[in-house]
């Protein structure tokens, strides 16, 4: 129920991923809505997509806080619940990403050692490669110590989508996005994260400038949520943009026209190449579960591939591979500053509470 033109992506996306990826799909929302959606398809009745209702919607303009604890059979918080006691593997959404956030850390918890979860998502390069830009916008307000956290699971993120695709996936370059490469560059929480994220194990290459998202020289760019947010979003604007300039310079003349034609191949190549709906969503890395968060402006394609990454992400047990790293880095860290450590990261317990 969460994207702008709700629920039509979300059904036709749906349709497609259970037709090319054959797994079930539950469209959590108001019944009668989606179900009137996917009669228009008739096809759906011999895949396996299922309805579970929820009453409410929380909408894009409302105040996350106030409406995830108001609103207790909203959609959002149906699907997590879905995913909390074991009847969804992973849980996809289009809608308010602060409510999404905050719901997803209320029902399902965050992961032991983990502060504050954070958003991860795949940018095209010049190399044929992706860089994994993280935080794009789960938190706009953070501490060193949540970069520091952030670079450890978009290290392990990085290793596990992309193993066996790219030569740098086993070892992936981890930069700090700042205003310069020297280490003296930033802002006071750019330049103390350099330090943390220096001590960690992981292969760090320092900072890194925003013209380097795109060109391939770091595989993961760390960033406090309210910078990456605003990253993406002007890259957005800007693939939008070339795209826009170069379809009217095409049709400016005959000629123009009949190179287009006869280079059109390339040319859909390209707008593929920069299409964020072939990444799918971002996922919310550090919580119980798996939830990924989509555009607002989503459509059926964006959905589809959602969809897989959320399937891929469960079939792939990272999140087990991120507590253990997690509480490998704290034992070092408190270790190397001659701190004591005492901890079973087993029997660390987040609060999490389906009342709250």
């Amino acid at each position: 129920m969460g994207a702008d033109r709700a629920p039509k992506p979300e059904v036709e996306g749906s349709i497609l991923a259970a037709r090319h990826y054959g797994v079930k799909v539950l469209l959590v929302g108001q019944e009668s809505v989606v179900r009137a959606e996917l009669d228009l398809h008739p096809v759906w009745r011999r895949l396996p997509i299922d309805i579970v209702h929820a009453s409410e919607v929380i909408g894009m303009h409302e105040k996350a806080a106030q409406a995830v604890r108001s609103k207790r059979d909203s959609s959002l918080r149906v699907g997590l619940r879905l995913v909390r006691d074991g009847k969804a593997d992973g849980f996809v959404s289009a809608g308010n990403t602060g409510a999404a956030m905050a719901t997803a850390k209320m029902v399902l918890g965050a992961l032991p050692g983990v502060d504050r979860p954070a958003l991860a998502t795949a940018f095209p390069t010049t190399q044929g490669t992706a860089t994994i830009l993280i935080d794009v916008g789960a938190n706009v307000d953070s501490k060193a110590q949540n970069l520091q956290q952030f670079a450890i699971m978009g290290d392990i993120y990085f290793r596990t989508i992309f193993a066996g695709r790219f030569s740098t996936a086993e070892h992936p370059r981890i930069g700090l996005l700042s205003i310069g490469e020297e280490e003296s560059k930033g802002n006071e929480l750019t330049r103390e994260a350099y330090k943390m994220i220096k001590d960690l194990p992981v292969n760090f290459v320092g900072n890194v400038e925003g013209r380097d998202l795109f060109n391939g020289q770091a595989d993961v760019l760390v960033c406090d949520g309210f910078v990456g947010n605003v990253a993406l979003k002007i890259s957005e604007g800007m693939a939008d943009a070339v795209r826009f300039l170069l379809r009217q310079s095409l049709q400016e003349t005959i000629t123009r026209q009949v190179g287009f034609l006869i280079s059109r191949r390339a040319f859909v190549d390209f707008k593929k190449r920069l299409d964020y709906s072939e990444y799918g969503g971002a996922p919310l890395l550090g919580i119980k579960g798996v939830c990924i968060i989509c555009h607002g402006s989503s459509n059926a394609n964006a959905i589809k591939n959602a969809i897989r990454v959320a399937s891929e992400f469960a079939n792939s047990k990272l999140n087990r591979v991120i507590e253990e790293r997690i509480a490998e880095a704290s034992t070092l860290i408190a270790q190397e500053n001659g701190k004591p450590v005492a901890v079973d990261i087993s029997k660390v317990e987040n609060s999490r509470s389906d009342d709250l």
